[in-house]
């Protein structure tokens, strides 16, 4: 009997050990390197409250840090188990204008994207010039013969002057350069000489503004890149402004069809450059500074937990309102920045107008504790009550790298 008792506590100590360590290596998969601080406050997860913190030694005091220097931070399991040592970066508490306004977007491609392809009868049978040189879709053709290709009229002049001789085209593809040789083929049908590809330039849609960094008129929006609706690319970015919009209602989206905001530019003149369109949202400065909202703290990654939260959209003519959404979930270290929370919307008013998360809503801000903790990026198709957030910390990062002080306040 006693041999059995020493066994069950020997395998009991095992399992208790295996568990630790299994719930060690699955914390640290969790965290990110790096979290940003407040002066005077010491590091804690909202959402992994049997994590805790402990200086590493030599390090300065948390409390006398100040904004711009950084320590090493010892995470432990229940305040023993050594997790992970990440950085502390002290910072200043942010404040931005939160919006949740809908805003339109226009951009232009760096070049025209190859968005398909069509086969030409040649007489002596089909050929597609384009395939044959080497070109996919979404790559961007940035120049043919030396001569920059800014619009599919571009394109058409070159290939059209070049009566069917070879031509050498730049493209680019996942961020590399290539050439090609290309040779067009004379269309027996129409007439003219074609490269057998469609290509695009540009680029229209509705989304959210989430926020302006009133200090420097930077603003942020989308939480995501604008892509190309036929290939799935982020469009490289060549120039681009928003736009005001009239929104003139909602389709309501159901299980396996997304909905949308229904709306059309006003016509009214534009109130922002695009300066960068990235995983993480579409980034600008402003013409002007008033575009209303409300000035909020922002919060840092490690303060957003599971729980009730607000939205802040606009669906209609009443402007931007804030509705109920339950966090379901976090990543720190998501494999999409923009993946960083699961959402569900709760609230019944939103959900009887949209049936949850719909297209248009993209960049719409997320509020925990009277503070902007992240946007709306996507929705679930096979569930439209729920989506995924971006952090506001993402967001921010990619703001903060789009310097300017060029802010025209309307008088």
């Amino acid at each position: 009997m006693a041999e059995k008792i020493k066994k069950w506590v020997a395998f009991s100590l095992l399992a208790v050990l295996c568990t630790l360590a299994g719930a060690r290596i699955w914390a640290a998969s969790l965290l990110p390197d790096t979290f940003y601080l407040m002066e005077g406050e010491t590091l804690t997860i909202a959402n992994l409250p049997f994590l805790s913190s402990k200086q590493k030694s030599g390090e300065v005091p948390a409390a006398s840090a100040q904004v711009g220097s950084s320590y090493n931070v010892e995470l432990r399991l229940m305040g023993v188990l050594p997790v992970k040592t990440v950085r502390a970066e002290v910072s200043d508490r942010r404040k931005v204008t939160v919006c949740g306004t809908p805003f339109g977007i226009k951009m232009f491609s760096d070049g025209v994207m190859v968005v398909g392809f069509t086969d030409i009868y040649t007489g002596a049978g089909y050929k597609n010039p384009a395939k044959a040189a080497g070109l996919e879709l979404g790559d961007y053709v940035i120049s043919v013969n030396g001569q920059k290709v800014k619009s599919n009229e571009d394109l058409k002049a070159i290939v059209t002057e070049s009566k069917g001789a070879a031509l050498t085209v730049r493209y680019t593809r996942k961020g590399k350069t290539h050439t090609a040789k290309l040779v067009p083929a004379e269309d027996h049908l129409s007439g003219g000489f074609r490269t057998g590809m469609w290509v695009r330039d540009s680029s229209a849609g509705i989304g959210t503004l989430t926020f302006i960094d009133t200090a420097t008129g930077v603003f942020g929006g989308l939480g995501h890149s604008v892509t190309d609706v036929d290939t799935g690319e982020s469009l490289t970015l060549s120039s681009g402004e928003i736009v005001p919009v009239t929104l003139s209602g909602a389709v309501a989206g159901t299980p396996g069809v997304p909905g949308e905001l229904r709306g059309s530019f006003s016509g009214g003149l534009p109130f922002g450059s695009i300066r960068q369109n990235g995983e993480t949202g579409v980034y600008g400065i402003l013409y002007s500074l008033s575009l209303g909202g409300t000035v909020m703290e922002t919060a840092v990654m490690q303060e957003v937990k599971t729980g009730p939260a607000k939205v802040i959209t606009t669906i209609d003519d009443r402007g931007p309102r804030a509705y109920d959404i339950e966090i379901e979930r976090l990543a720190f270290n998501a494999e999409n920045p923009n993946k960083n929370m699961l959402i569900k919307v709760t609230d019944k008013e939103l959900l009887a107008a949209t049936g949850g998360i719909v297209q248009g809503m993209s960049g719409s801000p997320i509020i925990q504790n009277d503070r902007l903790v992240g946007a709306v990026t996507h929705v679930l198709v096979k569930d439209p009550t729920r989506g995924f957030g971006i952090f506001s910390e993402n967001m921010l990062k990619t703001a903060d790298s789009v310097k300017s002080t060029e802010v025209r306040k309307s008088a």
